[in-house]
């Protein structure tokens, strides 16, 4: 089901100014400069962006690293639209399908540190960052500029992009947060990975000033920062807090100044607790909803029995209730999701023109057992789910309900639980017995949510997919510039997915983003980058 504004409207009433998916802007006003914002935050497991898909560690980056091209932010962008401008470059050009041409911004400096010491950055840095970006070995993110086949320093401020075929998402991987964070080969040079909090150097708006871990990150203001006068506000005191209990007190007293969840919210469960007690407590509180394009699914072997059987891998997903996940996990607000979340509206199939893969969206135990009889295994089978619950109330609540309606069916599932660090350095990656179950990255377009996860051999293949027919719709929608054309491919795409079910995707929330009403110029948007968000917000206080 795709919740339209209407549907969110009517459902989403738990908004202290009332729910919407379009933003006020608010009369012109003059900036201020200074102030501390306080956030709630995640240790990272290390901070070289190019050794980790986890957010954790994206999230700190944003505040500090530029990329060549950002989307654009503030209470005038509506959520889930990410429009593209240019960061580091001043301008670009596309001479041809396949070259990209980009001109740098003139000053830009290196965060004051040693071993740069606030040297100037050129076309070299860039063209250092991007070849490391796609030879470092364990990037799982590599394949999002699978298409460069060579980047080049024409002089200092101007960089040439030659790709080895049409690839209509470049401009989108290159704003992307979690892609090219662009980093200096002297730090490499000197600490042999970007892994320490000492290599967090570099052109972005805030300099990490102290990191102490399991407790917090400190950033300040960048002096140098290329954009005249940003950022406006002086320091951002970010505390790693991992009990919820903890989390919604702190809230409660005025100690966070954005929501505590990811990205920026509060999830309803909490929220339908607190909002009376906030009216009266933080009554200056904005609110806004718009749908996440976060969802959780089970992957599996489907390089192994039993998983290499579509009729178990279709009585698995006839097992799940989605309905009552929606119900019991996001308090009756929820979307559900075929293989491109339905919060991505414009490329995310609606389940009327999914075809015949839509019937294993739907619960049915009666038919698990019958498919499940069918493809051998009259009593089911017993099997492991590597799980990490992130922090997150929530999260553990879903899973508890996806092994209650896989045993109902006969599939014994036994949870695996692992710390964090190591759920993404094993499961994340495709590394387990049996099953994984988890949220997936809040991609900002549908190539992220297919082509890593369903190409062969990519690291974020999780279930061990090789299907040469949806490989070669991955690759045809890369090189198909027709937006109308390339929709329907990637609906074909996740038509096929559904009959299959490689993965088994479950239904996503409503966001509830939450700040501080003193938090000015301020727009909330999926994804990582927190610090592109607040980098022209300032505080009035």
């Amino acid at each position: 089901m795709n919740l339209s504004r209407r549907d969110l409207l009517r459902l989403g009433g738990a908004a202290l100014a009332g729910a919407s998916l379009v933003p006020s802007v608010a009369p012109a006003q003059t900036p201020k400069r200074g102030g501390t914002l306080a956030i709630r935050t995640w240790d990272p497991p290390h901070f070289d962006p190019f050794q980790t898909i986890s957010y954790k560690t994206h999230i700190a980056l944003s505040f500090t690293h530029s990329r060549l091209l950002k989307h654009k932010a503030g209470p005038g962008v509506v959520p889930g639209t990410f429009p593209i401008e240019g960061d580091l470059a001043e301008s670009w050009t596309q001479p041809s399908e396949t070259t990209y041409v980009f001109k740098l911004r003139k000053g830009v400096r290196w965060h004051n540190k040693p071993p740069v010491n606030g040297r100037e950055l050129t076309a070299d840095d860039v063209v250092f960052s991007v070849n490391h970006f796609l030879t470092a070995k364990g990037n799982a993110n590599a394949y999002m500029l699978r298409a460069v086949e060579k980047v080049e320093a024409f002089d200092r401020s101007t960089v040439k992009f030659t790709l080895k075929e049409p690839f209509v998402w470049f401009l989108d991987m290159l704003s992307n947060p979690h892609a090219v964070a662009i980093v200096a080969k002297e730090v490499l040079d000197k600490f042999g990975d970007f892994k320490k909090h000492e290599t967090v150097i570099g052109t972005g708006p805030w300099m990490l000033d102290s990191y102490r871990p399991n407790v917090g990150l400190t950033f300040v203001r960048n002096p140098s920062y290329f954009l005249p006068g940003l950022p406006y506000i002086d320091r951002i005191e970010a505390t790693v807090d991992e009990d919820n209990a903890s989390r919604m007190a702190a809230f409660l007293s005025g100690k966070y100044d954005l929501g505590w969840e990811f990205p920026g919210t509060v999830n309803r469960v909490d929220w339908v607790q607190i909002k009376d007690t906030l009216k009266q407590k933080r009554s200056k509180l904005q609110t806004l909803e718009f749908p996440a394009p976060v969802m959780s699914h089970i992957s599996m072997r489907t390089d192994q029995k039993p998983f290499n059987d579509v009729r178990v891998r279709h009585a698995m997903s006839l097992a799940i209730d989605r309905k009552a996940i929606i119900d019991a996990v996001f308090e009756g607000v929820g979307a559900m999701n075929p293989p491109v979340p339905a919060a991505l509206r414009e490329w995310s199939v609606p389940f009327d023109k999914l075809g015949d893969g839509a019937k294993y969206y739907k619960h049915d135990p009666a038919e698990a057992k019958r498919l499940l009889a069918a493809a051998g295994y009259p009593n089911g089978f017993p099997g492991t789910m590597c799980f990490t619950p992130y922090g997150s109330t929530i999260l553990v609540d879903a899973m508890q309900l996806v092994q209650k309606d896989l045993k109902a069916v006969g599939i014994d599932v036994k949870i695996d639980q692992k710390e964090y660090g190591a759920y993404i350095a094993t499961c994340f990656y495709g590394k387990f017995e049996s099953m994984t179950f988890g949220p997936q990255t809040g991609f900002l377009e549908p190539d992220n949510f297919l082509f890593g996860q369903y190409y062969p051999e990519e690291l974020k293949n999780q279930s061990h997919i090789n299907d040469p027919v949806v490989a070669d719709m991955l690759v045809r929608q890369r090189r198909t510039s027709d937006v109308a054309k390339r929709r329907e491919i990637i609906y074909d795409i996740q038509r096929h997915l559904a009959k299959q079910q490689y993965y088994v995707q479950m239904p996503s929330g409503i966001y509830i983003a939450v700040w501080e009403g003193a938090l000015k110029n301020y727009g909330p948007n999926m994804g990582y980058d927190y610090g592109g968000r607040l980098m022209a917000a300032w505080l009035d206080r």
